[in-house]
Parts: structure tokens; sequence; C-alpha cells
């Protein structure tokens, strides 16, 4: 039974989720990285929301994980990168809070507008400051997005049914795609210098960290209110403190902060054109039993049936394309893997194939497969569909892909080569009535080979009396051939043989066959 453990107060549907799938799941609150590490090394998943930090020093004392899961969007608070080393995937649930974030930042922005908090405050401390507390409307105004992912396009929307004017800084996002949504896209000068109100979006990476600093806030138009729901580090905040004592911000609605909970000295705490709220823009009960049910299928599904979705360091395919896709990643990896044992030398080049139908689905998985097949032959590592391309850059080993819709007499095939530097491998294969995958070619010769188990792989010249030798062999050493496929160039040229076997076929009787008149090589290979 798989193990996983959950931390930072996940809701209890995601839990109760987790064990129906037969996981065994322990539950902890927030926990510090020594902790985390103390316990880690006992699990295969890790839940987290966002407190508990996932450091490098925590991932490499997860020596069993497989997976962690982020119930959220953000992973800054994850090492992606350690994990990724690793060969864990890291998946998190970027649409279950988006209605939560996006309601959370309207009504910031309405709080920021007519100035409700000092309002509320005053009038209980027993003052009435109507003429003081003033506020705009949002009828007319400028809202500058940064970000038009799914929470920033929700935002969006909901500004314009306010009838306010949307302009976006997304350089990712399509002109056309802003243009769909009733929104204007500028660059990020343009926004600065429009926008009565400024709502921040983005992940934070290192690109971005204090995307809105200390040179972006002196060029803002005066005036302007800022709302941030997405990452503390995103905005300079001693700069942000700055800019609002001087008078060209006019007040900021901060959700988050670079630490949180933040010091009680904070710039930012004291100013009361400043509204705070304690990272709730996620906190409704809707949006945490949605990412709660969510991480909890995706862990179960990546653990128990190896289906991931929503993985930040791995292409993620749906549930139907995995099943559909996995007689030909089952296939892939067991051309990485024939051909790791078939090559001798050291490897400088693998490529892989696909063609025909099989390209309507993404083949990223296909590759990835093909790598790890070659590389968990030959490595110690744990290599897995996440850490494959990087093993391979950091071995020397150049990786291609290509797809093409032409497939030659087969509806699909994969063809694989690998290049070292004293020779080339190649093999193709296909899958027979959706589940049965054959090789039907080996360095150029047409066959049609089982794949599976222990495979004499053997050239020769096509002369009388090869096969009926070996076969005579393997009968003396009890060796039981389960089947055999020949192909040959032409009568009397060169022909390469598979015989599948139940038992492995010891050294010497592999040597005693490469001594044999007329073969020009033999090789045992386990699939």
């Amino acid at each position: 039974m798989k193990r996983i453990l959950v931390t930072d107060g996940l809701h209890a549907v995601g839990v109760d989720a987790l064990r129906k799938h037969g996981l065994e799941v322990d539950e902890a609150g927030t926990l510090a990285e020594a902790d985390l590490a103390a316990r880690l090394g006992a699990y295969e998943g890790l839940i987290v929301r966002s407190a508990t930090k996932v450091t490098r020093a925590a991932i490499a004392a997860g020596g069993k994980l497989e997976v962690i899961g982020r119930a959220g969007a953000g992973v800054d608070t994850i090492d992606v990168e350690a994990a990724t080393e690793r060969g864990i995937v890291v998946m998190n649930t970027p649409g279950g809070n988006t209605t939560a974030v996006a309601e959370h930042t309207l009504a910031l922005l309405l709080a920021l507008t007519r100035r409700v908090p000092a309002a509320d405050a005053t009038l209980k401390a027993g003052r009435w400051e109507k003429s003081r507390l003033q506020g705009v409307e949002l009828f007319g105004k400028t809202l500058g997005v940064l970000g038009l992912g799914r929470i920033g396009s929700e935002v969006a929307r909901r500004a314009l049914g306010f009838r306010m004017q949307v302009i976006a800084y997304d350089p990712y996002l399509t002109r056309e795609a802003a243009e769909r949504l009733g929104v204007e896209p500028v660059e990020l000068d343009e926004l600065l210098a429009r926008a009565d109100f400024i709502s921040i979006h983005a992940p934070l990476t290192g690109d971005t960290r204090h995307l809105l600093g200390e040179a972006e806030l002196a060029r803002v138009k005066p005036g302007v209110r800022l709302i941030n729901c997405a990452r503390g580090g995103l905005v300079d905040e001693q700069a942000l403190a700055d800019a609002i004592r001087a008078g060209r911000v006019a007040g900021a609605a901060l959700d988050v902060f670079e630490q949180e909970p933040p010091p009680a000295d904070h710039p930012l705490l004291g100013l009361e054109q400043v509204i705070a709220t304690p990272h709730l823009g996620a906190a409704t009960d809707e949006a945490q039993t949605a990412v709660a049910l969510a991480i909890a299928e995706q862990v179960a599904d990546a653990l128990l049936r190896g289906v991931v979705v929503n993985a930040v360091n791995l292409p993620s395919v749906d549930a139907e394309t995995h099943r559909e896709q996995a007689p030909w990643t089952g296939l892939a990896e067991k051309m990485g893997r024939f051909l790791a044992q078939m090559a001798e030398g050291r490897m400088q080049e693998a490529r892989l194939v696909c063609s025909g139908e099989i390209t309507g689905h993404p083949t990223a998985p296909l590759g990835l497969a093909f790598v790890r097949g070659v590389l968990g032959t030959i490595l110690s590592e744990h290599v897995t569909d996440v850490n494959a391309m990087l093993l391979a850059k950091a071995r020397g080993l150049r990786v291609t892909e290509t797809s093409t819709t032409e497939a030659p007499d087969y509806a699909s095939l994969l063809a694989a080569e690998l290049r070292t530097d004293r020779a080339t491998s190649s093999v193709a294969g296909t899958v027979f009535f959706k589940r049965e995958a054959r090789f039907v070619q080996i360095d150029g010769f047409a066959l049609e080979a089982l794949p599976q188990g222990w495979m004499l792989v053997f050239a020769n010249l096509d002369v009388p009396g090869v096969i009926g030798r070996i076969g005579t062999l393997c009968g003396r050493h009890g060796i039981n051939i389960a089947g055999m496929q020949l192909g040959r160039e032409r009568r009397g040229g060169r022909a390469v043989s598979v015989l599948n076997l139940d038992d492995p076929m010891p050294p010497a009787v592999l040597d005693e066959i490469r001594g044999m008149p007329d073969i020009v090589f033999a090789k045992l290979v386990r699939l």
C-alpha cells in the first residue's frame, strides 16, 4: 500500500477520497523543513497547500517520493527543480480556486475604491467621517490586468460587467485571444501609464519577482490603485510603501506578502491607504472542496495508474488519452530498452519518429518513455518521465523526436535509432488491435517479433544450417524457445533473427553462438 503525507489542513473530502482509493494517508499541520525531511522518507506521495515549504533538503530526504501535489495553483513553495532532478512529478490544481480568487480580487477592488475598511473602523470607533472617506467609481475607469490566465481572465470578465475598460499585459497570450475576451492587449509600459487600477495575476518566477518594483512604480499613472491576490514577491513591498507615501500610488489592496504572515512592523501595514487580508483568495468552502478533491484524484491517478494531470514539470495527458496511448508508451519504452542493450560504445544520439494516426495525440509522452527506456537500462539513478531529458542532457545524449502523418504499410508506426561512437542500431514497432505491441523491423530487416521477456537477437549470413545449429544448442542446454522470427535482405545475403526464450541464456552458451560460422553478432536482451 502506498503512503501519502498530507500537510497544511487539506479539506477532509480530499483525505477521504485518497483513502477510498486504498491509499494510506497520514495528516500533519504545517511542517518546518527539518520536520518534513524527517518524515518524508516513508512516503510515496506528498500533498501541501501554501504553508509548508518543500525545499531541496526535504526532497532529498524523500527517497521513495514519486509525486508532490499542491492543492492550489502556485508552486513557488516547492523546489520544482530539485524534484525534477530526482524524477518526482510536481502537480497543481490550477482551476479549482479560479472563481474564489477572482471574486476576492473584485471584493478588494470595491473595498479599495469605496474605502470600506477605513469607514468600518472609524464608525465603530465612534467617529462619523463621511466627508473624509469619499471614494471613486469603477465605471469608465481603466483596469490593467498583469497576466491574463485563468484568474486574470475571470477578473477581466467581471470588470467588464462594471463597464470598465480592461487592458492587459501577458507576453504569452496572443492578441486574438485577448480581444476575444473584450480586452485590449498592451505592453507593460503602456499598461503602467494608462491604468487607473492594476490587478496582478502572474506566477512567481525568477523573471517575475518584483515585476512591479521601484522603476515600474515610478512610471505608473498618478493616483493608481494596486490589487495583488497572486503572490507577494511580485511586488517590491518597500517600493510600494514609498510610492504610497509619496502620493504617486493612491492605495493598495494586498492578499499576499513576500513573508507570510508579515512582520508587525511591515511598512505597508501602518498605512491607511492599504487594505490587507491574510491570503484569503482561495479561502472559500467551494474552492477548498474543489482543490482538495482535484489533488486527491490527481495524486491517486499518478500513484496507482500512472496517469499524470496538471504536472508542472511533465507533459500531461487526460485519462482517456493515457489509456489509448498506454500500449504505445509501453512499446516506446521497450524500444529504448532494446536499443540500449543492443548498442555498443558511447551513446551520442537517440532518435524517435512517430508516424501515422498516433500523431493525432500528443507525442511528447512517447519520446519521454523512449528516453526513459534507454537511460533506465544503463543508469543506476531512478529514471522517470520527469528527469529523463535532464539526465540525457547531463550525459551528452542528444534526443530528437519528430512526427509525420505518413506511415507506409502501417496505420501508425514508431521508429527509433540509437547512435553511438561505433555504430547505429534501429528498431521499429507498431501496435495491433490497439493492444498487441510488435517489433516490425530491426536494423532495417522486416520481421514481426514479440517484445517481451528474454530475446536472443542475432545476425548471420543466410546459409543453410544456422538456425538448426542454434536450435540444437538451445536444446542441449535445456533452453526452451518460445517463439522465433526471421528477416533477411535476400537469399544468400544477411539475415536477422529473434528468438523468444523462456529462460535466460548462460553467457557461455551465448559465447558459443558467437563463435559459430556465419554468425555476424549475437545479443541477449531482456524486456
